[in-house]
């Protein structure tokens, strides 16, 4: 049986220390988290683990992976914040675990701890892993299911593939098809066809993605084909959800931001990778392609969201640890002028960005000082060691100053954050005035935390418009809705609420 090294349980301590740190100690964030939680808890209460549902109606937004997982969580834990972040964060720290075991057999354990690290404290990474959304499950699935491709165990390949199909749909498939594609059409590898055993393969991809899909076609039929298929596959793809923003380059910057604090060397790494011609170079070309399908395809896509490019950390991040074993290897050398350089810019940057949030945002000075003091700190010694030749302690230096990042973020920020990105104060509020009989119309925005906290929901509306043309059916009940939302209404709808109780950016009110 084979014996961990030091190198795993320091990676261990760190993964573990990221994401389960302060982990259900904030609320759930509007309005994808509470979804999330929502969702497994009303599937639970009607004793119905196949359809997914939300607000006593049939819900067709994803596949049930992470709904089950959260299930499951909550069978142990109770429904919570914790409950509901718990497979994420879990599967974060295995995805870590995962790398570090396959990279340690396709190249060395060194680049395998320096690859482990990097996903670890990537910005992006950590975020979604304390998370209680889907991506860091389909995230997991997918790397699985590649890694195992490139170590040529091809029947776990198919497995993950089809996992990945249930967190997440059609996505699951394609990428690990595509990229397993170029990557044989590129080396010339046809002949890897051969042990793919795609027959069997294909049976075992079958056997676990197809039977939640032909259950809820039986159950649902075509409500259940156009919703899911139709709009939140093919429609989405095609057309943006959310139209501002929605430009080619949306990436670039997420991309930038995300991969924190190893942006300094990213495109120098991957230049390496790109033009290495070393024995390594079949391995580093599929995690460049791997990195690049993904970029490419969600740029296309017309709907982006921050968390779509999560799949492109985990090759960037071998890319760039392949990229610090070679130079630390090389001994002394010149100075690294673009690495230090790239790094005193980056952490310039973020702490400008900071600083400019406090315009509209004030009252994160707290966290904005902590996390500046902290970045500073981080790009000042980095700075010097790469400067000084000696890219170990500068790696050190990373890590943890990562830790301590994300011990300001969930000490000061979060906290600071969830009164006005969160309905749990709100729901509090609520169920303080409400007399249990009248009906209750929520902003669209605020629901699902207004149903996680208060367990209560009603008929909801999106815009001020909608919400005029509420009052004057003659509608009757209780509002919740943003402050801002009712600054949108004309003064005499704003006449026919009474309010009742408020949070600092929500109220709760009442129909005259």
């Amino acid at each position: 049986m084979k014996r961990f090294g030091a190198e795993f349980y320091g990676i261990l301590i760190v993964v573990l220390f990221i994401m389960f740190f302060q982990l259900g100690s904030y609320p759930l964030l509007d309005p994808d988290e509470p979804v999330y939680g929502q969702t497994p808890r009303e599937m639970m209460a009607a004793g119905d683990m196949v359809s997914p549902r939300i607000y006593g109606d049939f819900w067709y937004d994803k596949p049930p992976m992470y709904y089950w997982l959260v299930a499951a969580s909550a069978k142990v834990f109770g429904m919570g914040e914790f409950a509901a972040r718990f497979p994420s964060a879990l599967l974060a720290v295995g995805g870590v675990l995962l790398l570090y075991s396959s990279i340690s057999r396709l190249f060395n354990v060194r680049v395998a701890l320096f690859s482990a690290l990097i996903l670890a404290t990537s910005l992006e990474y950590f975020y979604l892993g304390k998370a209680a959304v889907t991506d860091m499950t389909l995230n997991f699935c997918l790397m699985a299911s590649l890694l195992a491709f490139i170590e040529k165990r091809f029947l776990l390949f198919y497995l993950f593939s089809g996992l990945a199909v249930v967190t997440k749909g059609p996505i699951g498939l394609f990428f690990p098809a595509v990229i397993a594609f170029f990557y044989l059409l590129v080396m010339n590898r046809w002949g890897e066809l051969r042990r793919m055993s795609i027959i069997k393969g294909s049976s075992l991809f079958f056997l676990v993605a197809a039977p939640w899909y032909l259950m809820m076609t039986y159950f649902h039929g075509s409500a259940f084909i156009e919703t899911f298929l139709g709009f939140h596959n093919v429609t989405r793809f095609t057309s943006p959800e959310h139209a501002v923003g929605a430009v080619w380059y949306y990436f670039i910057p997420v991309l930038l931001v995300g991969f924190f604090p190893w942006t300094p060397i990213l495109f120098q790494s991957v230049w390496a990778a790109f033009t290495c011609n070393r024995k390594e170079r079949p391995l580093l070309l599929f995690f460049l392609l791997w990195a690049a399908v993904v970029f490419l395809f969600f740029s296309v896509s017309a709907t982006k969201l921050v968390s779509y490019i999560l799949p492109m950390f985990p090759p960037l991040a071998v890319i760039a640890g392949w990229y610090i074993a070679h130079v630390s290897e090389q001994g002394r050398q010149k100075p690294r002028i673009s690495w230090t350089v790239a790094t005193v810019l980056m952490g310039t940057g973020l702490i400008f960005g900071l600083f400019k949030a406090l315009d509209t945002m004030p009252f994160l000075e707290a966290g904005a000082l902590g996390l500046s003091a902290v970045i500073l700190l981080m790009t000042v010694l980095a700075a010097v060691f790469v400067w000084r030749r000696s890219t170990g302690k500068a790696f050190a230096v990373q890590i943890v100053g990562m830790m301590v990042f994300v011990m300001v973020v969930t000490s000061l920020i979060m906290p600071a954050l969830s009164p006005y990105f969160s309905s749990r104060e709100l729901s509090a509020e609520f169920l303080k005035q409400y007399d249990r009989v009248s009906t209750l119309h929520v902003q669209k925005f605020i629901q699902p935390g207004v149903a996680f906290y208060a367990q209560v929901f009603g008929p909801e509306f999106k815009t001020a418009d909608q919400l005029s043309a509420l009052l004057r059916s003659g509608a009757t009940g209780y509002v919740l809705l943003q402050r801002k939302m009712l600054e949108k209404l004309p003064p005499q709808d704003q006449q026919k609420l009474v309010e009742l109780a408020a949070t600092v950016d929500k109220l709760v009110m009442r129909i005259r």
